[in-house]
């Protein structure tokens, strides 16, 4: 099985024990994304861990879903909204439940799947082994919202490493999502992991370099963090430009919180 698709399981395990902690009143309460519940917060990666089920089952059963959900947006409902017109109907309870389920259902059929297979999706296709690492960052970042209402410190680990991966990789879709010139070249990022191994991608530079914590760049590609509330070192234009709007998700340009918005730590 993929290594991507056990860390995946992993990630939603560990999710799956922190929400079992919640109280009834819990679940109710706005967090600091867009004011979601942590209902709404699982009701969407529900939602789009069944979209991705059905991108696993082929074009013409993902385009049905596609077609659906921007049908949905251009009538003006939300991300929120969407997911609860779908799942509104269970309690927390049943929606957790079906949740983890699908979530490690899915990830044995990507574990499972041939590496070299391209999935549809919203927007370009992914090979699968990055859509995998799509759906644990998704898991990972959401996540980070209830962590962060529920005021539990999370325990990083070197799962972090998928995400960092996508986080560099998308340096040029950051920009051009935003009908932007990339700078020419991307900067050197090295970051310490949690098991204090090195991690490291691009050309070595001293004048264009983001360093630090993987946790923290993390955070900040994934715009769970503001990157003023971090320890990274950022150094040259183009590590300033890029950590400013750094993106590492699909959908349309999002802005990070604001610096202390969502720093609690």
């Amino acid at each position: 099985m993929l290594q991507e698709a056990l860390d995946l399981r992993a990630e939603a395990d560990e999710l799956h024990a922190l929400l079992r902690t919640l109280g009834d009143a819990d679940w109710e309460r706005p967090t600091a994304f867009q004011r979601w519940t942590p209902w709404d917060v699982v009701a969407h990666l529900h939602f789009f861990d069944q979209a991705s089920l059905r991108a696993l089952e082929g074009r013409e059963a993902f385009a049905a879903e596609r077609d659906a959900l921007m049908a949905a947006i251009r009538a003006g409902r939300t991300n929120a909204e969407i997911a609860r017109d779908r799942f509104g109907k269970l309690s927390p309870r049943e929606l957790v439940a079906a949740w983890h389920g699908a979530c490690l259902g899915l990830a044995d059929r990507l574990g499972a799947s041939d590496p070299g297979r391209r999935l549809p999706w919203y927007g370009p296709d992914m090979g699968v082994r990055m859509f995998t690492t799509a759906r644990l960052m998704e898991t990972w970042a959401h996540g980070q919202e209830i962590y962060d209402l529920m005021r539990v410190a999370r325990r990083p680990t070197d799962r972090l490493r998928h995400i960092a991966t996508i986080g560099v990789k998308t340096f040029g879709w950051t920009f051009a999502n935003r009908g932007l010139a990339a700078p020419p070249a991307p900067p050197y990022v090295r970051l310490t992991a949690p098991s204090s191994a090195v991690w490291e991608w691009n050309d070595p530079a001293a004048d264009s370099r983001v360093t630090g914590d993987a946790l923290d760049f993390c955070q900040v590609v994934t715009q769970v963090r503001n990157v003023a509330d971090t320890r990274l070192e950022v150094v040259g234009a183009a590590a300033t430009r890029w950590m400013a709007i750094a993106q590492c998700f699909a959908g349309g340009p999002a802005d990070p919180p604001k610096p202390g918005e969502r720093a609690w730590q």
